[in-house]
């Protein structure tokens, strides 16, 4: 570990944690970000899902977001499984790295101190994963038990105080899924570093210039902001 690697590290970090402020909309930037117009849209849908008569189709919609929740969690535990395989091959990986062009690593203990902080990210992804799911669980619960229209003809109130606390958890559900998912994005700047530090700084600036794009200048963020009323 060299003063540029520590600064890279650093520089990873930095960006993983600013961008996270950013997409939450916890800076003052007045631009909303795609995650925040999303997050509307889930409050928009738990009230107007509990004035509907039959809710077969949020059901649907809830079971849709566990799975796909589901899906991520077990990819990040075949992807710690294959850092974990990796480890036990780096002499391989060290033969092949030499016949490359590529300034890979060459040193095993620094390789293997990567593949580790590489664990460390899919790791933290599995445990936002697996909350999130079991947010989508509760909230699921809270959403069966939002009464009935008709069953509150004159206490609009309680309704829609059964639709917020629903609406509450699935948008913090959706908060930590965001961050899994952003983590493994981020896992793929993580990759330069095994090429240095300089390219892990390059790698990571690019994902992070990737995201924000996604977040704030995108064409499905025009459309999902279009006609929408940020709260």
């Amino acid at each position: 570990m060299t003063n540029l690697d520590y600064l890279a590290v650093v520089w990873f970090a930095l960006s993983w944690f600013v961008f996270s402020l950013a997409s939450n909309n916890h800076l003052p930037i007045k631009r909303v970000s795609l995650t925040t117009a999303m997050n509307q849209h889930r409050k928009n849908w738990m009230h107007v899902a509990a004035r509907r008569d039959l809710r077969m189709i949020d059901t649907a919609i809830m079971a849709g977001l566990q799975n796909g929740t589901a899906f991520f969690a077990s990819t990040t535990i075949f992807a710690i499984g294959g850092c974990f395989a990796l480890l036990g091959a780096t002499d391989r990986v060290m033969a092949v790295a030499d016949d490359l062009p590529i300034p890979l690593v060459a040193d095993p203990v620094a390789f293997e101190l990567k593949v580790f902080g590489l664990i460390a990210i899919f790791a933290y992804a599995f445990f936002k994963f697996g909350w999130s799911y079991r947010l989508f669980n509760y909230s699921s619960i809270l959403f069966g038990a939002i009464p009935m229209k008709g069953d509150l003809p004159e206490d609009q109130i309680e309704l829609d105080a059964a639709a917020n606390r629903a609406a509450s958890l699935n948008v913090l559900a959706g908060r930590h899924f965001n961050a899994g998912l952003r983590a493994i994005f981020l896992s793929i700047g993580y990759l330069g570093w095994f090429a240095g530090p300089l390219v892990l700084m390059g790698t990571t600036t690019l994902v992070i210039l990737v995201l924000l794009r996604r977040q704030f200048f995108s064409n499905a963020r025009d459309a999902i902001l279009k006609d929408t009323i940020i709260s």
